[in-house]
């Protein structure tokens, strides 16, 4: 057995403010990666952390996240999975990130959330629905729910989620820079 992880978050903003109100949850967004540092963390949100409006797939940097966002709150999750389904799920994250203008955010399906109404519209996804599609195509299944409906609440009300972190974004990358400047490496910033 191995581990995934994914991320909830909590940040501020007008957008995030808005669907916090309709979902009424602290996390609002959900990230997954291969580890616990979200060095390489995936989602379907906004291409650059200051500009809402132009939302899909992505490769997530936490430190432009950081300098947007200095009070972003994450809650890590660990998620264990057997070896195959870590390596079909990273190989299925490197090809969409290959494809990532093809996926957009589905704003759309927001109001269809709160109604309680499946949707799916091609290549369109919450951040919370990639992940569900994703896991659930590869035999994890984090609820009963069609993956459209699933919100970052689904994710760590699951049983099978290990919380390992909760806390200011800023303690994972003072963490992370800490412990590179102990092994001599440089962090980008």
């Amino acid at each position: 057995m191995t581990h995934l992880y994914i991320a909830l978050v909590d940040t501020p903003g007008l957008f995030a403010s808005l669907i916090r109100h309709f979902l009424k949850q602290r996390y609002i967004h959900a990230v997954i990666a291969e580890d616990a540092e979200m060095t390489e963390g995936y989602s379907v949100g906004r291409r650059n952390p200051a500009i809402p409006v132009f939302a899909g797939f992505e490769r997530e940097d936490k430190y432009k996240i950081l300098r947007v966002f200095p009070k972003a709150y994450y809650r890590i999750c660990e998620l264990s999975c057997t070896y195959e389904q870590k390596r079909n799920i990273m190989e299925r994250l490197e090809e969409d990130y290959k494809r990532r203008f093809h996926i957009h955010y589905a704003v759309l399906g927001l109001p269809f959330i709160l109604l309680g109404l499946p949707f799916y519209i091609k290549d369109q996804y919450t951040c919370s629905s990639y992940i569900a599609r994703l896991l659930q195509e590869n035999g994890i299944c984090i609820s009963d729910k069609h993956f459209s409906l699933i919100t970052p609440k689904d994710f760590y009300e699951y049983k099978e989620m290990r919380m390992i972190f909760e806390g200011e974004l800023s303690e994972i990358t003072a963490e992370e820079r800490n412990h590179n400047k102990i092994k001599g490496v440089s962090v980008y910033e």
